[in-house]
C-alpha cells in the first residue's frame, strides 16, 4: 500500500506540473493571438492592408529618433516600421489598458486612446515610478560608479505628458528579466489606477 501510495502522489504532482504547463502555453498563445491582432490593426491604420509583415520584424524603435528606422523596400516612404513585439495590457475582465512596444533593449507604453491615466492617480508615482523605475535606475547607476556597467547601458525612462495625463512611457536599456517585471508591474498600475477612475466618475 505504501509503495502505491507513493506513486499515486508522484503521478499527482507530475499530473499538476503538466496541468501549469499547459496553462502557460494557452496563456501564451492567447497573447500572441492578441499581439497578431494588433499588428494587423496598426498596418490597416497605416494603410497597409496588402503588406505581409516580415518574420524577423525590424528591431527599430519606433519613438526613439536615435534608432535606426528600417523598412520594408516598397514601403521606404513611410517613417514607421513595425514593432518587433506588441503586448496589450488588459483587465481582468478584458478591458485594454495600454499597449506596449518592445524592441531589441527599449519598452515603450502607449495608454489606451479611451483613458485618460492622470499622473496623480495612485499608485502611478508611489509604486511605478518611485519603486519600480526610480529603483532600477539607482541599481544601475550604482554599477555604473563600480564599473561594473557602462554609461550607455544605464537603464533610463522618460513620461511624456500633456497636462498631468500621462501620454507615454519610454523606457531604455531594459533586459528580459526587467520586461517581465515592468510588463506586470505597469499593467497592475494601470489596472489599479482604471479602477480608481471608475469609482471617481
Amino acid at each position: 500500500m505504501s509503495q502505491n501510495t507513493e506513486r499515486v502522489k508522484k503521478l499527482v504532482a507530475f499530473k499538476e506540473k503538466l496541468t501549469k504547463r499547459v496553462g502557460e502555453l494557452e496563456a501564451e498563445l492567447t497573447e500572441q493571438q492578441a499581439l497578431l491582432e494588433t499588428v494587423n490593426s496598426i498596418l490597416l491604420e497605416k494603410g497597409f492592408k496588402h503588406v505581409e509583415v516580415p518574420k524577423e520584424p525590424s528591431t527599430a524603435e519606433i519613438p526613439q529618433p536615435r534608432q535606426e528606422i528600417v523598412t520594408e523596400p516598397e514601403l521606404s516612404h513611410e517613417p514607421a516600421p513595425v514593432p518587433e513585439d506588441v503586448i496589450q495590457l488588459k483587465t481582468a475582465t478584458g478591458e485594454l489598458l495600454a499597449i506596449l512596444q518592445v524592441t531589441e533593449d527599449s519598452l515603450r507604453t502607449l495608454p489606451a486612446g479611451d483613458k485618460d491615466f492622470n499622473i496623480n492617480t495612485p499608485p502611478f508615482t508611489q509604486f511605478l515610478v518611485e519603486r519600480v523605475l526610480a529603483k532600477m535606475q539607482e541599481r544601475d547607476s550604482e554599477l555604473v560608479r563600480a564599473g561594473q556597467l557602462s554609461l550607455g547601458k544605464i537603464f533610463s525612462y522618460n513620461i511624456t505628458r500633456e497636462g498631468d495625463i500621462i501620454r507615454e512611457i519610454t523606457i531604455k536599456n531594459v533586459d528580459a528579466d526587467r520586461l517581465r517585471e515592468l510588463k506586470s508591474s505597469i499593467r497592475w498600475t494601470l489596472e489599479k489606477m482604471y479602477e480608481k477612475m471608475k469609482t471617481q466618475g
